[in-house]
């Protein structure tokens, strides 16, 4: 079969099932409603849901170009002045260097180890810092570092390469620094929107095997620009304590979930 017929099948199959509809619809509109609302936190829901109609390598093919098209309509409404330049000098160079190490090492990592590790530490990240406010200790900011946020640049560009969950480290960079939630959410936007239009490069070879994958990410793209715009607005509604909160509360859930898919596939 040609390309175009193995896409034309893809699309009868997928847009006969309900559930399809149903729940890739729903993961699609809550990653972009993230990203727009508080700069991203759910993308990695995308490979685990997606994977309930196609296999987990096509599932990130189809995952890459759509976070880049939710990235334009963020981009919009985060521009340069509500990035945190000092962060980025040092969160850039580390995304090019951990894209670099995720595209050599795709077929070679384990990406449940990865899994294991970043679930584990940004859990433990995210309960401390509830534990904090529980506490009412006061978050002091950290003035920007240029090792850590190499080290958090290269850990998110090596995880959103394989497995679309690099939220975690820059999460965890961002929020030791307490920013204000413009400048956050906005400074991810940026970060993101850089990497996963980077990424795009290598998918591209990968997509144009996987027309499975292409007729995914095309019948689910319509939902893109209402979960988008929906978290712009609601961002403007929240408080910078609201913000912190909800980031926190996704990278627990977003750690737990990978966790238990790694415990469950290293001893399953």
């Amino acid at each position: 079969m040609s390309y175009l017929d193995q896409l034309l099948a893809a699309f009868s199959h997928f847009g006969s099932d309900p559930w399809f509809w149903l729940v890739g619809g729903a993961t699609v509109a809550m990653i972009a409603f993230s990203k727009g609302a508080f700069g991203g936190g759910a993308a990695s829901l995308g490979v685990p849901m997606l994977s309930f109609f196609i296999d987990p390598i096509g599932a990130a093919i189809a995952v890459a170009p759509m976070v880049s098209a939710m990235d334009m309509f963020t981009l919009r409404a985060f521009g340069p002045s509500s990035w945190s330049w000092p962060d980025l000098k040092g969160l850039l160079p580390g995304l090019f260097l951990g894209l670099l190490l995720g595209w050599w090492l795709f077929e070679m990592a384990d990406p449940r180890i990865v899994a294991l590790v970043i679930g584990a530490v940004s859990t433990g990240f995210a309960a401390y810092w509830f534990y904090k406010r529980a506490r009412k200790v006061k978050a002091e900011p950290h003035p920007p570092s240029m090792p850590l946020a190499m080290l958090a640049g290269t850990g998110s560009g090596f995880t959103t390469f394989i497995a679309h969950a690099g939220g975690p480290p820059i999460t965890m960079y961002l929020v030791r620094r307490a920013l204000d939630k413009r400048l956050f959410v906005g400074t991810n936007t940026a970060f993101f929107t850089i990497g996963n239009l980077t990424k795009l490069i290598p998918y591209g070879f990968l997509i144009a095997k996987r027309p499975d994958a292409a007729a995914m990410a095309l019948m689910l793209a319509p939902i893109i620009p209402f979960g988008s715009l929906a978290g712009i607005r609601m961002h403007h509604r929240l408080s910078q304590d609201a913000i912190l909160v909800l980031t926190n509360g996704l990278l627990i859930l977003g750690g737990l979930r990978l966790l238990y898919g790694a415990v469950r596939a290293l001893w399953g």
